[in-house]
């Protein structure tokens, strides 16, 4: 599903992040060691082949909630941003530390005039944030950060499955009726 607000083309679908090929960058969800590890980490590690890690693990550590960008090496972007998310239940408080991820790769993307970027939904696997208070936090901060942004055109959410879909459509819809 899609929606344009504030000039900015907002999508939400079911896919693999490392087989988005008409974005310029991707996001990954990473570990604070920058060296690739399971799910959407170890994905973007494989796909992106051994030279991600040789530059990333050059960036570590990276704190909660904070963001860097590398080469996407083999895959077919221009940029990886990495971003640690909170551990839920760990690290506190976690809604802000899980706002900062995307503010920050936002952030990025707009220093290096990335014109579309695709998401996952950062901290909900083996970090344990529940899919629709981490779909809340993701959609409002992205939404708070629209009229700041310049380069960014297309900001797409790649999620796992259709259950998380249909959850980050839902509350997208709500965000955009409170507005």
């Amino acid at each position: 599903m899609e929606w344009k607000v504030n000039g900015v083309l907002l999508q939400i679908m079911q896919g693999d992040i490392t087989r988005q090929d008409d974005l310029e960058a991707i996001v990954n969800a990473a570990n604070s060691s920058l060296r690739g590890g399971g799910g959407v980490d170890g994905a973007i590690h494989r796909a992106a082949g051994p030279e991600l890690k040789k530059e990333s693990a050059a960036l570590a550590p990276l704190r909660t909630g904070g963001a860097v960008a590398t080469g996407a090496y083999q895959l077919p972007q221009r940029f990886i941003i990495h971003c640690v998310g909170p551990i839920y239940g760990r690290d506190k408080p976690e809604d802000r530390l899980l706002s900062d991820c995307y503010r920050h790769a936002l952030a990025l993307a707009e220093e290096k005039q990335i014109r579309s970027i695709g998401f996952p939904a950062i901290s909900t696997g083996i970090y344990g944030y529940p899919l629709k208070d981490a779909a809340r936090v993701m959609l409002s901060t992205i939404l708070a950060c629209l009229p700041d942004l310049k380069s960014l055109q297309l900001i797409r959410a790649v999620l796992f499955d259709r259950e998380a879909c249909k959850v980050h459509c839902a509350v997208l819809e709500g965000l955009l009726q409170e507005r």
